[in-house]
């Protein structure tokens, strides 16, 4: 009895021990498929390569602004590594909240040796931002729509169309996007497009062109109503993020085709906390290094339909885990879906949102 005694002391001292080294690392995502897929293709990989490192989940990042800015006024940063949109990284990076990087310091090189500066590119719209995953802002139309007599639309002015495409189209109840395509479709050139929207002439432009379509438009607030409406024939062709309409194609098998003509581009990622403590940033920092490497951006495709941020991931881009479909047709940036597409353009909808939106909210009221 005294040996068992004894040997159950020694067991309940080692894993006293052993929970004593494990280190917490607190991440901070959107929680759903979109987190679950950062957890198989990044965290799990990770710790099983480093089981001194314990990872705690906070589906925070729809408030990260604000949690982060009471964090840094109480002093008390608990949060490690911080997933946002594009946008909102740069409102901490302005503020100090976010941390600057070195990309090519910090980030992996391609394996051909590419710096992550050449290979993330674009991608790298700010000195914090550390991008994973490209989403876009796209179309879906039905592949079944009789009154088309076989034609299926191939530019985004086909949805300005309604001759050649009759039929309800879902737009955002936003100015976003829908003056840059009315915009395109009124004959601005795409370099152009933000010099034009910058002047009040060029807001009614687009608006006029929008007014060509009005009365045949549902308009959406949540990003699940385009999929549904075009489910249920309530419209023929709406804009929604691609992994939406992917949704519906892939999973639910509705008959529903994309068009990827001049997608609207954003990005999802990473930004480090300013006024980590050292040891907690050299953890933060060599998992950043694994997490957005070529092959782990390449995984996560295989879970979600957003394409990586890296170019060398693109071409490994392989099945859907669970699906076992061929990924890449699925991902806005694959070299056939991405011929023409717009960045979305942060410093000016920064700059110029609140007064396009006035504008825009009293054309619809009209």
């Amino acid at each position: 009895m005294k040996f068992k005694t004894t040997v159950l002391a020694a067991t309940a001292m080692a894993l006293a021990s052993s929970v004593a080294v494990a280190k917490d690392m607190t991440i901070v995502s959107w929680g759903g498929a979109y987190q679950a897929s950062q957890k198989n293709a990044y965290t799990d990989p990770y710790v099983k390569d480093h089981p001194d490192i314990n990872i705690i989940w906070d589906e925070s990042s729809a408030e990260a602004v604000a949690k982060l800015r009471a964090m840094n006024e109480a002093g008390n940063l608990t949060w490690d590594l911080v997933d946002v949109d594009a946008a909102d990284s740069f409102r901490l990076c302005d503020e100090g909240l976010a941390m600057e990087i070195d990309p090519d310091k910090l980030l992996a090189p391609a394996p051909d040796g590419t710096p992550a500066s050449e290979d993330f590119g674009a991608q790298l719209v700010n000195s914090c931002y550390i991008p994973q995953i490209v989403y876009s802002t796209t179309f879906g139309y039905r592949n079944d729509v009789a009154e088309w007599n076989g034609a299926t639309p191939t530019s985004i002015c086909d949805v300005f169309d309604l001759e050649k495409f009759p039929g309800k189209r879902a737009l955002e109840k936003r100015p976003i996007n829908n003056v840059e395509w009315a915009l395109l479709c009124d004959g601005v050139s795409k370099d152009e497009l933000y010099d034009v929207l910058a002047t009040d002439e060029g807001v009614e432009r687009a608006l006029a062109k929008l007014d060509t379509i009005k009365d045949n438009v549902v308009w959406w607030s949540a990003a699940a109503e385009t999929p549904q409406l075009l489910a249920d024939k309530e419209v023929v062709i709406g804009s929604t993020y691609n992994g939406r309409l992917f949704s519906a194609i892939a999973e639910q098998d509705q008959p529903i085709d994309m068009l990827w003509d001049a997608q609207v581009f954003s990005f999802d990622g990473w930004i480090i906390p300013t006024g980590l403590p050292e040891d907690r940033l050299a953890m933060v920092e060599d998992f950043v290094k694994f997490a957005t490497d070529t092959q782990r951006l390449a995984d996560q495709a295989a879970y979600i339909s957003y394409g990586p941020a890296r170019a060398s991931s693109a071409p490994l881009v392989g099945k859907h885990a669970t699906l076992g479909i061929d990924m890449a047709p699925h991902m806005p940036t694959d070299p056939a879906n991405s011929k023409n597409v717009i960045y979305y353009n942060f410093e000016f909808w920064a700059d110029h949102r609140d007064d396009i939106d006035a504008k825009f909210q009293a054309w619809l009221a009209q």
